[in-house]
């Protein structure tokens, strides 16, 4: 499975969003400080779920984070998040 994949699946299945849209960036980013050949590793996503309702900025990126996990946060080298709620 792909990091586009696994970001995917965790957040689905965390949050049950009304929307969700992941991007790979990476290519956009080739030469840059984290590029990787192959990809995977500049992300941008948009997710909408209710779950968010009612949180801050910081509170939404806390719970992305946390659902993700820190061994795929670390694979990845830029995560752009477009959230609501």
């Amino acid at each position: 499975m792909g990091v586009s994949d696994e970001i995917e699946t965790r957040l689905r299945e965390a949050f049950a969003p009304t929307a969700l849209e992941v991007i790979d960036e990476s290519e956009s980013h080739r030469g840059h400080a984290g590029y990787r050949d192959g990809g995977e590793s500049h992300f941008r996503v948009a997710i909408r779920a209710p779950g968010f309702a009612g949180q801050s900025r910081l509170q939404r990126h806390r719970a992305v984070h946390a659902a993700l996990g820190a061994d795929l946060v670390g694979r990845i080298h830029a995560l752009a998040l477009d959230i609501d709620g």
